[in-house]
């Protein structure tokens, strides 16, 4: 809805896909919402940059992203064929100006920030300005001396995302999150519940544990299974290729005594990722078990390449010229199933733990709704959610990469501790959007409203009427108010139509009759509560109500 609204209100228009121009009631709303994030920054000390978006390759070779981040990352080459990027974070371009200025540790802790635009090459950008490919965003940058710091710079910056968060209007909270490309040691992210949300997040009912679904766990039932006695039996299974087939073929297993095994490519070659036969496999927890940002399902000739065999006929019994991930949920299992590596065939009475060789032990299930809570065994719950900021502790990850020390209290040269934290302005606008609606269109709060207030002559060519719809414009103006008058010449009930949707919060309504009497009719966008108050005392009115 906050995509069709937008559209609708005339807030933005679309230049290509993942690329969308910001019409002046957009501009109004983002230039609110830069506000708040400016106060609330300079609140907690933060110091305020504005870097460039493009960006040579150097930098990002130095902190060895470069070769990591996969075609997310715009690259090209200038007129020289030097290699550049366009920017989808800023932790090279800051952590070199922190590694070229900060000196000593006297000189710590910093918060540097800017609101600056980034690019990402989304594979399927969509919701507007939800997914796309270039959008605004607030990055902030934390620089301590130590660990102890970092907490400190961590949860000062949580504290002011929440603060903004509900000076815009929303409710937002934190989930654990995977740090991705951006490295580092923890993340979390601050959600907003949407059925707009791309994102799934689990929480629980019994205690607080949240977390985003490429973090979220749940407990595994622990496995008391009898070893198989004998070695794995090798069966035909012509033109099986699927769990759910195997499940349905005369001696087959159901899905849960079945391994899925799966072939991923990384940097540095194929590699074999196995989870049980009713589970999914989750890519971003296969990235962080792997530590491979470019990790990428096979091709059919690379899986063959690879075992001999085609997808459906895959197993890691055996297998030692390849590293293989298995999911904790197989620990301690027996009595499975998985392929032969030749199609048309399966093993039977595999063992995992003793039939699968050098294994790599990694948490790649995607939980489910109604698992039982890993911290206190409740039901787990798995709700859509639209992603609205993330902060990373990034740690020493950029700084030993690029060489950013300081001269500790030792005398030493020392790593800077470091944290990077996120937050989507542009983004902000669909998840206000998203949030703050009805069936008429927008209802913005009024701290991100593109006005405080419209005034709405009933008939402009009415001389009274267009004379005290302007002289109480200008009041407003004077007044410090952020006001709109709707001065065309339309009937009444396309302007007041037009009002609801673009969703300024009050509306005052110049008639005949409450003129007659000296008064206009203020009217609220959310309760849609009307009273004609008198015309001299409209702009306190306004103002006392905007302030509350």
């Amino acid at each position: 809805m906050s995509h069709k609204l937008l559209l609708r209100g005339g807030f933005m228009r679309q230049v290509g896909a993942g690329l969308w121009s910001l019409l002046p009631l957009g501009v109004r709303v983002v230039r609110r919402i830069e506000r708040i994030v400016h106060e609330e920054m300079r609140a907690i000390g933060a110091q305020e940059f504005f870097l460039p978006t493009l960006h040579p390759a150097e930098l990002w070779k130095q902190s060895g992203r470069w070769d990591k981040i996969d075609e997310t990352l715009f690259r090209l080459r200038d007129r020289k064929r030097s290699e550049m990027c366009l920017a989808m974070t800023h932790e090279e371009v800051f952590t070199a100006i922190a590694r070229d200025e900060i000196r000593s540790y006297r000189d710590l802790p910093q918060i540097w920030y800017q609101i600056q635009t980034k690019f990402r090459d989304e594979l399927r950008p969509k919701a507007g300005l939800l997914r796309g490919r270039e959008f605004q965003m607030k990055d902030s940058y934390s620089f301590d001396l130590d660990w102890e710091g970092l907490e400190r710079s961590f949860e000062i910056h949580a504290a002011a995302y929440e603060k903004i968060f509900e000076r815009v209007g929303i409710a937002a909270f934190r989930v654990e999150a995977s740090s991705g490309a951006m490295g580092g040691s923890e993340s979390c992210e601050f959600i907003s519940y949407s059925d707009a949300g791309e994102d799934w997040v689990v929480t629980c009912r019994g205690c607080d544990y949240a977390a985003n679904l490429e973090k979220a766990n749940s407990a595994l039932v622990p496995v008391e299974e009898p070893g198989s006695a004998g070695a794995p039996e090798r069966f035909p299974t012509p033109g099986i290729r699927t769990i759910e087939a195997l499940e349905q073929f005369p001696g087959g297993a159901p899905a849960a005594k079945q391994i899925k095994s799966l072939v991923y490519c990384t940097s540095e070659g194929p590699l074999l990722l196995l989870v049980r036969g009713d589970d999914e496999l989750n890519e971003v927890k296969a990235i962080d078990a792997t530590g491979d940002t470019q990790l990428r399902p096979a091709s059919d000739e690379e899986i063959r390449a690879a075992l001999g065999a085609s997808a459906g006929s895959l197993g890691a019994v055996g297998v030692t010229d390849l590293p293989v991930y298995v999911d904790q949920a197989l620990r301690g299992r027996s009595g499975m199933t998985t392929g032969a590596n030749e199609d048309g065939f399966h093993l039977r009475s595999v063992d995992v733990e003793r039939d699968v060789p050098e294994i790599r032990w990694a948490d790649l299930r995607t939980v489910r709704e109604g698992e039982p809570c890993a911290e206190c065994g409740k039901p787990l719950e798995v709700r859509r959610a639209i992603e609205v900021a993330h902060i990373f502790k990034l740690g020493l990850f950029y700084s030993e990469s690029m060489g950013a020390t300081v001269l500790g209290r030792e005398g030493k040269e020392v790593p800077i501790v470091m944290g990077s934290y996120g937050i989507g302005i542009t983004r902000l606008v669909s998840a206000v959007a998203e949030a703050c609606h009805d069936e008429l269109g927008l209802v913005w709060p009024a701290s991100v409203s593109p006005f405080d207030v419209i005034v709405t002559p009933v008939r402009t060519k009415d001389e009274a009427q267009e004379r005290a719809a302007e002289e109480l414009y200008a009041s407003l103006r004077e007044a410090g108010l952020e006001v709109l008058l709707d001065d065309r010449d339309e009937r009444p009930g396309v302007k007041f139509k037009d009002a609801d949707l673009i969703g300024v919060p009050l509306r005052l309504t110049v008639g005949p009759r409450s003129l007659a009497k000296g008064k206009v009719e203020l009217q609220e966008r959310q309760t849609a509560a009307g009273s004609e108050i008198p015309l001299e005392d409209a702009v306190e009115e306004v103002r006392r109500r905007v302030q509350r």
